[in-house]
């Protein structure tokens, strides 16, 4: 299974963003020094993020913040905003299975059918998890290594 390390590096932000938005200027410069990612990949992330409407940036002097409380941005949403098709990529099945036999004529279909529960159970987790509550463990933890 994978969820590409751009969500992670979207929440990464997010959490940046909630953190220091209101105190200085945001900027994909600042994120990319705070992540260790690209300032291009940085900048797509932002430009997704923009685009799903869970941030706003500024233009010309730049700077980006939330556009919407903390309870209202999932990580499915955030996830769906950064790779809108990732739960059809997080099964792979192999592509050249026997047509000639039994198992491998129908294996596609039968592990669909799993495959499709598995995604569904993992939309709904991630539906359930909110930059909120992210945050809020992010500040326990904080807490914990003063």
């Amino acid at each position: 299974m994978h969820i590409s390390t751009k969500c992670s590096v979207a929440i990464h932000c997010l959490i940046f963003i909630y953190e220091y938005g209101e105190k200085q200027k945001v900027t994909s410069d600042l994120l990319s020094l705070s992540t260790g990612s690209n300032p291009v990949t940085i900048r797509n992330i932002i430009s997704s993020l923009k685009k799903d409407g869970i941030i706003s940036v500024k233009f010309g002097t730049g700077g980006t913040t939330l556009n919407c409380p903390l309870h209202e941005i999932t990580l499915y949403r955030v996830c769906k905003a950064i790779e809108p098709g990732f739960i059809s990529k997080l099964f792979g099945i192999h592509s050249l299975p026997s047509p000639l036999c039994p198992i491998g004529k129908n294996i596609r279909n039968v592990l669909d059918c799993s495959y499709q529960k598995i995604g569904n159970d993992l939309c709904e987790s991630l539906k359930n998890i909110t930059m909120k509550d992210i945050v809020s463990d992010y500040h326990d933890i904080q807490r914990k290594a003063d």
